[in-house]
């Protein structure tokens, strides 16, 4: 494993400890917001060769809004933001004079860019807001990271059945599996440490379906990258690649751990 990996977590996990815990939402809102800039922003990179263009503009303002609309709830209601943030990405195209022969494809990468990125990665805010937010979390990101770690090393020591080959050939159904067990093992671990407000069967459910959408949301990733040509998003975390390398996987374990609650919640 890279040291700077390690140099890396070293620094962020106190960082993020204090930031989550003890500092006030807003600050955890702002956090999320800068996050999803630069991972939206890696994401049109991937598709753009231009540093920034007027479309990549609107796509990164149309993530903000959608982005504000979680932490500041009523302000910008949702039905309204998605629709107008729409129109005027189609819009933006149809009064740009750009080539007409690319505008499917660039109006779908700006709109997309919005939607897999922010919209997705913004239930984070969401999730901060809820009893126990903090808590939930902690428990989101260590159960996604124990994911990660554990498909790791067994898919390194007992891979032998690629998982998708044509998309990332070092992830192996064996790591998967591993990756799941990691997941419900760190659920129960947060459990006894810090969240025993839930359940037993709540513990194993919320443990599975994290570890069921993380390989999927790194192997969404990975396609976009092979796509682009290229093997990281970014070089802004030493020893991790870009931002979007980062959160690949919480971009489908928040959501889908935001809207699992919900269900337990209301059962």
């Amino acid at each position: 494993m890279d040291p700077r990996r390690v140099y890396s977590a070293l620094v962020f996990f106190p960082l993020f400890y204090l930031l989550v815990r003890y500092l006030p939402p807003v600050a955890f809102s702002i956090f999320v917001a800068t996050s999803i800039l630069l991972a939206q922003y890696e994401y049109y990179r991937l598709h753009s060769p231009d540093r920034f263009s007027p479309p990549m503009g609107l796509g990164l303002l149309s993530g903000l809004l959608i982005t504000t609309g979680f932490a500041v709830p009523g302000l910008l209601p949702e039905p309204a933001t998605i629709t107008f943030i729409t129109m005027a990405i189609l819009l933006s195209h149809v009064l740009s004079g750009r080539d007409l022969k690319s505008g499917l494809y660039d109006t779908a990468v700006v709109l997309f860019g919005v939607f897999y990125v922010a919209w997705l990665l913004g239930h984070l805010i969401r999730i901060d807001r809820l009893a126990n937010g903090p808590f939930l979390i902690f428990f989101l990101f260590l159960v996604t990271w124990a994911n990660d770690t554990a498909a790791y090393y067994v898919g390194t020591l007992l891979g032998r059945h690629p998982m998708a080959p044509l998309i990332s050939p070092k992830k192996t159904w064996e790591g998967a599996v591993g990756g799941l067990l990691g997941s419900v093992a760190a659920a129960f671990a947060c459990r006894a440490w810090f969240l025993d407000s839930l359940g037993l069967s709540e513990t194993v459910w919320l443990g599975l379906m994290i570890g069921l959408a993380a390989p999927l949301g790194d192997l969404c990733e990975s396609a976009l990258k092979r796509s682009a040509g290229v093997k990281d998003s970014g070089g802004l975390i030493p020893g991790h690649g870009g931002m979007l390398d980062r959160v690949d996987s919480l971009i489908f374990t928040t959501p889908v751990f935001y809207y699992g609650l919900l269900a337990l919640r209301t059962s």
